[in-house]
């Protein structure tokens, strides 16, 4: 590690936290330990904590030391034995959770360097590691130490369709976009489709060079600056992370690795909005356990309403807060064939929010990519209404009428 003077970088590049970052070195060879110790010596924002001169075994003692630590940062030598620093990087990441790991190594055949990514690693230094790069990696783990100290814990709402087709899409990047505008909320809308989600498309973006599951597949580095290269921007504040195109591979993506991405972006939002795609797989019931409030979105057709009594059988067998579940009746007619009683009756559940059935102008806004281009309209009036009910903050009731309010606009009221 070259310890003479960098002009590029200095001390003050490493984001404040309130404390030194502190470093456990791993099997270090005297040269690079040498040269970290020099280099923490010069730097204050930088201690190091402790020094393993092996590497770490199954069940070791001293991954207890290291969880009584809690260092910031792991440094790891790979190049004297690559196993067992494998095995090490993937057991001080299984139990020590906050850590960045550094792969310090001379090898830099890219097939080790993404086998050491995929243990845990969120560095992969070469040796002899310079000033620069080691200051750089530091200052990554500053911002994201910083960043973990979450300026919202915003609300999460789930959005999930009885079945395909039932507008659940639309609903989501509409309510998003009023609650961004409209209610000056910071907000943003994650498609969690795994393949063509159309939530990008529905607010005018035709092209986006990344999408959610790359982000979750980066999550042991995520942070600020990260989250904001895979964002969409929309002119109303509303911000999208979307689903992959059609032609990219699935990406198989484990439900931890999103639920941390998603708890990431909770901090740095008011509203996170989830665009589900239909059924009660493994991830949607995630999400939905993790969410403020549940959209339950149909349409008033036998197909949808049976699939939607199921889902409110699944969830009241899972003893799932009903007071958490929202009915949401999409495409509203006020002479349906079925009526909203028989509706209710039949699914044992009210129905919270009733959006009325303006074909014409919702595909105006879906054209356009402007889900304020059907201003005026009843389905327009409806759903800024129901986003004025959600964004409501603290102190505003009385400036505003109660969720019956969409309802009451249909009426005339």
């Amino acid at each position: 590690m070259d310890t003479q003077e960098s002009t590029g970088l200095r001390s003050r590049e490493i984001p404040a936290t309130g404390e030194p970052l502190s470093i456990v070195t791993v099997r270090l060879d005297p040269v690079a330990a040498k040269d970290l110790q020099q280099f923490a010596e010069s730097m204050p924002l930088v201690q190091v904590r402790g020094e393993l001169k092996s590497y770490v075994a199954e069940d070791d003692p001293v991954l207890e030391w290291l969880v009584e630590r809690a260092p910031d940062v792991c440094l790891i030598d790979f190049d004297d034995d690559r196993q067992g620093a494998t095995q090490t990087a993937e057991r001080i990441h299984e139990r020590l959770q906050g850590a960045a790991i550094f792969a310090l190594s001379a090898n830099t055949r890219p097939d080790l360097i993404i086998q050491a990514m995929r243990c845990g690693c969120s560095e992969y230094l070469i040796k002899p590691a310079d000033r620069e790069q080691f200051l750089e990696a530091m200052a990554r783990v500053g911002a994201r130490k910083r960043d973990k100290r979450a300026l919202f814990n915003g609300e999460l709402l789930t959005f999930l369709g009885a079945k395909g087709g039932c507008g659940v899409t639309t609903l989501a990047t509409h309510l998003g976009a009023f609650l961004a505008k409209s209610c000056a909320r910071k907000t943003v809308l994650v498609d969690l489709h795994p393949a063509n989600g159309d939530s990008a498309l529905y607010l005018g973006f035709t092209k986006h060079p990344y999408h959610f599951y790359e982000l979750a597949e980066s999550n042991e580095r995520l942070d600020a600056e990260l989250l904001q290269s895979f964002l969409l921007h929309h002119d109303s504040g509303l911000d999208v992370l979307p689903a992959p195109e059609l032609n990219e591979p699935t990406r198989h993506v484990g439900p931890e690795a999103i639920s941390r991405t998603i708890e990431f972006v909770r901090s740095r939002y008011e509203f996170v909005l989830i665009d589900c795609p239909p059924g009660l797989s493994v991830q949607n019931t995630e999400m939905m356990r993790r969410s403020g409030q549940v959209y339950l979105v149909t349409v008033a057709e036998v197909p949808a309403l049976r699939n939607l009594t199921r889902y409110l059988e699944y969830l009241s067998r899972v003893e799932f807060s009903q007071e958490r579940i929202r009915v949401i009746l999409n495409r509203y007619l006020k002479r349906a064939t079925i009526s909203d009683d028989e509706i209710e009756k039949a699914i044992r559940h009210k129905v919270y929010w009733r959006v009325p059935n303006q074909y014409n102008q919702v595909v105006r806004t879906i054209n356009s990519g402007d889900p304020s281009a059907a201003r005026g309209s009843e389905v327009a009036r409806s759903l800024l209404d129901w986003a004025e009910d959600v964004g409501r903050r603290p102190g505003d009731g009385e400036g505003r009428k109660k969720s019956t309010r969409g309802l009451m606009s249909l009426l005339g009221g």
